[in-house]
Order: structure tokens, then sequence, then C-alpha cells
């Protein structure tokens, strides 16, 4: 009897191990395919070219920063950056603002074909985004915003609502009526109970659909090429086609600047991780 027991016993540790061990290796073909593309450019970029074609996979003999100096300081990167950063900042409060409360609503107020408009809302997370360019175009140009950085704003505002809604909403709705109720209860209105209340109990849900919008914004290229008229108005995921072109034979200026534009997101990513992974596991449950 114990001779059997201590049999299966085995058995089962060793199709245990063997489970992990594949399942260690899907992941570690993941992490290969996704992540070792960008660390290959990240350790390219301080690569001179003979390096880069002679040993592509080596490690630099030394770092060279003369790259990132002179992308920098050529070719107007610093204001591609500045663009998109306030760009994807006011496109980003903007719509924090406006769905926060379009958010709080659904989750807290019934009115009549509440579940349809939601619903209609979240569908058009489905709609692939170029389906929507002509109408997107003409408005642009009938506002007079076309070439600004206003009408990209306006456009990335728009662009977001399907997942805040459905991010937000699922926070606010975490929170217990009875609070809503109580306060109702005590004559506060409508916007002291949304910003003094609902706001700091939703903020991780809040700080979850910022990020993944201005992530979003930040990276955005079809609407930024669609409507920049010129340098002035281009943002980095759209500049990043003429600094490919500029350095198509200077290897070590294109994976600088391929890294200093990729950068800002993946450390923004990095850094609030653990948040989003956690706000959006709650949201899917309580929500």
């Amino acid at each position: 009897m114990m001779n059997t027991f201590e049999q299966k016993k085995q058995i089962y540790l060793f199709q245990k191990i063997i489970a992990y061990f594949f399942i260690y290796l899907l992941f570690a073909f993941v992490v290969l395919v996704s992540v070792g593309p960008l660390l290959w450019v990240a350790v390219s970029s301080f690569k001179t070219n003979g390096e880069i074609l002679t040993e592509p996979f080596a490690f630099p003999r030394k770092l060279n920063l003369v790259p990132y100096i002179e992308v920098i300081q050529g070719n107007n990167f610093l204001r591609y950056a500045l663009n998109s950063v306030i760009i994807s900042t006011v496109a980003t409060v903007g719509s924090l603002i406006m769905y926060a409360m379009g958010a709080y609503v659904f989750a807290r107020y019934n009115f009549p074909f509440k579940t349809i408009l939601f619903t209609l809302f979240v569908l058009t997370m489905l709609v692939p985004g170029h389906t929507k360019t002509q109408p997107i175009f003409y408005l642009i140009m009938k506002l007079g915003l076309y070439g600004t950085r206003s009408g990209i704003t306006l456009v990335y505002l728009s662009g977001g609502i399907a997942m805040s809604l459905f991010v937000m909403r699922s926070a606010f709705a975490a929170i217990p009526k009875e609070m809503t109720e109580a306060a109702i209860i005590d004559g506060v209105g409508f916007f002291r109970n949304f910003w003094q209340m609902h706001v700091p109990l939703a903020k991780n849900g809040l700080a979850t659909a910022g990020i993944l919008m201005f992530l979003g914004n930040w990276n955005e290229y079809f609407y930024a090429s669609l409507l920049s008229a010129s340098a002035a108005t281009r943002t980095l995921p759209y500049a990043l086609a003429f600094f490919t072109e500029t350095y198509s034979y200077d290897y070590t200026k294109m994976f600088a600047a391929l890294t200093l534009i990729i950068l800002p997101g993946i450390l923004v990513y990095a850094v609030s991780q653990e948040q989003v992974q956690v706000s959006i596991s709650s949201g899917s449950v309580k929500g």
C-alpha cells in the first residue's frame, strides 16, 4: 500500500515538473520574442556601425553616447518630444475629467437606455480606428484645426472614451452605494459628492485609465500623420518615419532615436504595471 502511494506521489511530482518546465519554456519564448528586439535595439544604439554589422549580437565595447546627443540636438527632436508631451498630457487629463464623470453617472444613477448606451460606448472598442478617418478629417477641416496641435488633441480626447468608461465605471461601481446615499441624504450635491468622495476612493481606477490613455496617445501614429501639416505639429511616432529616412545608413543614430521614442512609454508602464493589473482584475470581479 505504501509503495503504491509513493509511486503515485513520484508520478505526480514528475508530471508537475514537466508541466512547469513547458510553462516556463513558453514564458521564455514569449519574453524573447516580445522584449528581445527592443533590448537588441537599445544595446545596438551604443555600438558603432561597424560593430552592428560585424557583431550584431555582441555587447558594445564601450558606451557611446554621442549618437544620443546628436539625435537630441538635431532634426527638431526636442520640438517633436514637446509636441508629444503636450498633446498626450492635455488629451489624457481632459479625457479623465470628462469620462470620469460619465463613468460615475453610469455606475451610480439609473436612467432610460442606460445599459444600451454603455454597451454602445464599449462596442466602439471593436471598431477599427481607420474606419473613422473620413468623418474625423472632415470635422477637423470644418473646425479649422487642421495642422494644429489642438486638432490632434481633440481626436485623442475622443479616442479613449470606450476603454476609459469601461475601467472607471468598474472602479466607481466597487464603492459601496450606501456612501452615495448617505451623502445625498446629508444634502451633498453632485459635484461635491463626485470630487470629494468618489474620486479619492476610485483613484486606482482613474490612474489606470489615465496611464493606458497616455500610452495610447504617446504611441499613436495614424492620426498624428494625417492631421500634421508641418514639422511644427509632428509628434515623435510620426517623426520616426523621417528619422528612419535620415538615418537609413547610420544605424547607431537610428537605433538611438528609436530608443528615445519608445523608452518613455516603457518606463511609464514598468513603474505602474502592478497598479494597472490590480485595478483591471478587481474591476472585472466587482464591476
